[in-house]
């Protein structure tokens, strides 16, 4: 990740370029960061070349518009092989994608507006699992749509009032999604246990 940051920035006229390739590798999880890339191309708009400002946030915008049917067909099409994984059979049970999808059909767009701000790789899991339980293409790319062009404006617009300081800014990026990971993952394991008391309390009264 490091090598292509540094790769960008040193060829930031062509920056949108390897933005764009970069994100729509993530979507075939290739381990790169898009909240990194995102706020490598907002200061590279700030700092080093403005004039680019257009490209660098379409480039930001389409490719993670474009990596996310890339993971979604991902799922779907290879659903059978990737539910056979050790890893994903117990991150993305059956029990599991069908909940994923009355999720949907109950809330909608915001299991994707909520899922893109959650760094870590969990946003593909998400695209994923709606591609292995055959949410509707057209609702899905629909609803992306709105919540992607939130996210993207969002961080994009963040990043880039803040590019002045992007040494500062880069210097705690890393806590930042830490942090916001850490609160999730307290999150699922609060539920988890919960639901595990519940259930242990529901036999001891039977």
């Amino acid at each position: 990740m490091e090598y292509l940051t540094d790769l960008i920035a040193r060829h930031a006229h062509h920056a949108h370029w390897y933005l764009f390739a970069a994100i729509m590798l993530a979507g075939f999880n290739i381990p790169f960061s898009a909240d990194i890339l995102i706020l490598l191309a907002a200061v590279l708009a700030a700092t080093v070349v403005p004039e680019h400002l257009w490209l660098l946030f379409g480039s930001i915008l389409l490719g993670c518009y474009f990596s996310a049917m890339c993971a979604y067909w991902l799922g779907r099409l290879l659903g059978a092989s990737l539910s056979k994984s050790k890893f994903l059979s117990k991150i993305m049970p059956p029990k599991r994608l069908t909940k994923i999808k009355q999720f949907y059909n109950k809330y909608g767009l915001w299991t994707l507006v909520l899922g893109r701000f959650i760094p870590f790789g969990v946003r593909n899991c998400i695209f994923m699992s709606s591609g292995m339980s055959k949410v509707h293409f057209g609702k899905f790319i629909l609803m992306d749509a709105l919540a992607c062009t939130l996210w993207c404006s969002t961080t994009f617009y963040l990043f880039f009032a803040l590019g002045k300081n992007y040494e500062t800014l880069w210097h705690y990026l890393k806590t930042f999604n830490l942090l916001i990971f850490a609160a999730f993952s307290v999150t699922v394991i609060g539920l988890i246990w919960y639901k595990s008391r519940k259930k242990a309390q529901r036999m001891s009264t039977e």
